[in-house]
Parts: structure tokens; sequence; C-alpha cells
């Protein structure tokens, strides 16, 4: 069990407050779909850029940052001073390296330093966007010390694209494809000598002309309206999913589990439903059920599950019902790229509150400013200096504990019985 896994959500809500930095992780993926490494992204103007560099290298040395990325590879920008300067925890750490800019090719100290960090194992990632690579003497420098270049797809047409990753795939150099934003230009991605593709494909459903649900899916979508009509309560919610032994083993691991750190181990369902509430465990039992869609990334539930633990904390301000509906309008407002489908198709299976699908469909409603708060977070841009450091403060905490609890779910969410 993880780390965070043994903390209980107060333990977690402090220690968020306390240590947070306004900070995303967003994945790259492998020809697999499974996740290759995270890249630690800074939220715009959230405060002095040195000091929130200078921050995150802390929270290296103290662990914080690691429990966040969950011990994977992750690659994050330092501004040149820090470079120079307070590098030698990243030579302690290789599961963390450096983002390049290529104009750092132009300071011949920066190179050398750079070029000793390499030698001692720190992963280092060029971050080429368009830049002209094939014998260009600017980039050339730091191109013979970084194991990894970051191409910018949604700049170069396919042609550069597949001949800048042959060639530096016949250099030894890994690629990643960045900006991969679309599903076409993901795609195109696949036949090329890649590493890892990063883009908001991800969390898109890929365009079909006539949305066809697979058997696995209309179950799963049977399942959820069992869920939904008629407001079940305890007893008709051990009913419901009885006869899913999976579902049941991976809902009961989890609540029983070290997180929630129950006074008593609960045996069923039902009695989970009644320790927790109706309302709640019914979202639980979606999270676990959407697990089963096991053709789709890793990396998609997880961001769901994040999504609706923000739009729950956010939601905290509103009556109890209405934070259970926060939570189901996060979690689902990826629905559509989970099934593989337009989100009014897959709604119209579901008989959800007027709320929620105002939100999710024409994003309206109470859920909908949570919802593109979320987005704006995400995106690593809260509108600058429009938000209070407070807010971004706020955000940043709840953004820590949502991945905290995100990947302790989505880790009982995998499990299979024995």
């Amino acid at each position: 069990m993880s780390e965070a896994a043994a903390i209980s959500p107060a333990q977690d809500a402090s220690a968020a407050s306390e240590q947070a930095l306004p900070v995303i992780r967003l994945p790259m993926l492998d020809s697999k779909r499974e996740l290759f490494a995270y890249e630690i992204v800074f939220q715009d103007h959230a405060e002095d850029e040195a000091a929130l560099m200078r921050r995150a290298l802390a929270t290296i040395t103290d662990g914080a940052l690691a429990r966040l990325v969950r011990g994977n590879r992750t690659f994050l920008r330092l501004t040149h001073d820090l470079l120079m300067e307070e590098t030698d925890v990243l030579q302690h750490q290789p599961r963390f390296g450096v983002l390049l800019k290529p104009e750092a090719a132009a300071d011949p100290a920066l190179v050398e330093r750079l070029s000793r960090m390499a030698q001692r194992g720190c992963p280092l990632m060029l971050d080429a966007g368009d830049t002209t690579l094939e014998f260009n003497p600017a980039v050339e420098p730091l191109l013979k010390i970084v194991q990894f270049v970051r191409l910018d797809a949604s700049k170069l047409d396919p042609a550069t694209l597949r001949s800048r990753s042959e060639y530096l795939h016949a250099r030894g150099t890994h690629v990643v494809a960045g900006h991969v934003d679309d599903h076409d230009t993901y795609h195109r991605c696949e036949s090329l000598p890649l590493q890892a593709i990063q883009g908001q494909f991800l969390l898109k459903p890929e365009p079909v002309a006539v949305p066809v649900l697979a058997a696995s899916r209309l179950s799963l979508l049977r399942l959820m309206k069992a869920l939904q009509e008629g407001n079940p309560g305890p007893v008709e919610l051990g009913q419901i999913v009885r006869d899913d032994a999976i579902l049941s083993y991976k809902l009961l691991g989890c609540v029983n589990s070290a997180y929630f750190a129950l006074p008593r181990q609960l045996k069923s369902v039902q009695q989970a439903a009644i320790f927790f509430g109706a309302a709640r465990l019914r979202n639980w039992i979606y999270t676990m059920a959407l697990s089963g869609t096991g053709d789709r990334p890793p990396e998609l539930l997880r961001a769901a599950l994040i999504r609706a633990h923000m739009a729950e904390k956010l939601a905290q301000g509103m009556p109890g019902e209405q934070r259970e509906m926060a939570f189901t309008a996060g979690l689902f407002s990826l629905l559509d790229a989970m099934m593989e489908a337009p989100m009014d198709f897959v709604l119209w299976h579901l008989p959800l509150a007027r709320e929620i699908s105002s939100a999710l469909l024409e994003n309206k409603g109470p859920f909908a400013p949570l919802l593109d708060q979320i987005r704006a977070w995400e995106a690593g841009n809260l509108r600058g200096g429009e938000v209070q450091p407070q807010v971004i403060r706020r955000m940043a905490a709840i953004y820590l504990e949502a991945t905290q609890w995100a990947d302790h779910v989505y880790a009982f969410a995998d499990q299979r019985p024995n």
C-alpha cells in the first residue's frame, strides 16, 4: 500500500494545506497507453517563478513531490540559476529529470553542468517544440547529452514530425510527441518511433460517425442506471451489487483500507451504505465500476477521480446532497472519453439529476462553474492576476488531496481477487 494510502483524509487535508505546491501533473503515455512519465507544470502567475521552483526542489528532498507522482519518472522545468546552483538533490533522485529549452545550448557553463548531471544519472529532456534539430549546430551541444527530446506535434506538419522523430531515433535519442490534442494526430503518432505521447487527446472521446457501445459498456450503463433509478437505499444498493463479486471485492477492500481508518470492518455493501450514506457509496460504486473499462488508459480514470474529488471539495458550501452530486458531475465529466461515445449519447442511457446533466451537456447549472474551475486548473491557468493568491493556495491543497485520494482509490479499483 502506498504512503498516501496509510494517511487519513483529515491528515491529508492538513498536509495538503501546509505543503501543496500550485502544480499539476501531466502524464506521458507509452505505446500501450500506460504511464511513461509525468511532467510537473507550475500554475501561471501563481507566485515568483524562482521561489516556486526552489520550493519544488525542497519537496523532492522531503518526499512530497515523489508522493504526488507515486514515485514515477518525472520531468520539471528549473530556472538557469537553480540549475547552476541547486541541482545536487536531483543527483540523488534518478526518477526526477529536467526539461530544457533549446536556448540552454548557447550557455557553455550550463551545458557543462548539465553534462555532469547526465553522467550521474539525471534524466534530461530537450523541449524542442518546432525548433529544427537536424544538423543544427545551435542545439547540437544539448542533443549530445539529453536522453529525451519532446517535439510539438501541434506545430509540425506530419512529414516533418515523422522525419524528425526518425532522425532522433537513429541517433539513439528517445522521442516524446507533445501537444497531441486530437485523435487524428494521436493515430499518426502511433506509427512513429516514439517513446511516449502527451496531450489532451487522453481526455477526449474519439469521434465516431455512429456511436455503438460494446456489450461490456452497455452492462456498465445498466448498472449505473440501476444506481440512479428510485434513489436506492442501503438494502437496494446491496442487492444491485451482490451478483458482481469483483465489484463487491473492490468496494469493500477500498472502504476497509487504512486510508479511512474505520473503527470496525464493514462486511457487506449494505453495511458500507449505512456507515457512509447511500449517496456517497453510490458514487464509489460508480468509481469501482468504471475501472471495468479495462481498455481505457489508467490515467484517464485517475483524471476522472481527481475531478470528482475536486468538485466535491469545491462544493463544500453547498448542501450535502449537492456535494455528492458535484462528485458525480466531476466523475462523469470524462464519461464520454471513458465510454468512447458522445456525451449526449451516453447520458441518454442514464436518468441523471437535471443539475448534473445540464453541467455536462450545456455547461449550465450550479456545477458548471466548478467544472470550469477544475478545467482551468488542469490547463495550468487560473487567469493569472484575476485570481487571488488564497484561491490558488486552496486549489493547490484541493488538487494535492484529490490526487492522493484518486491514486489510493484507483489502486483498489484496479485489483482483482486472487
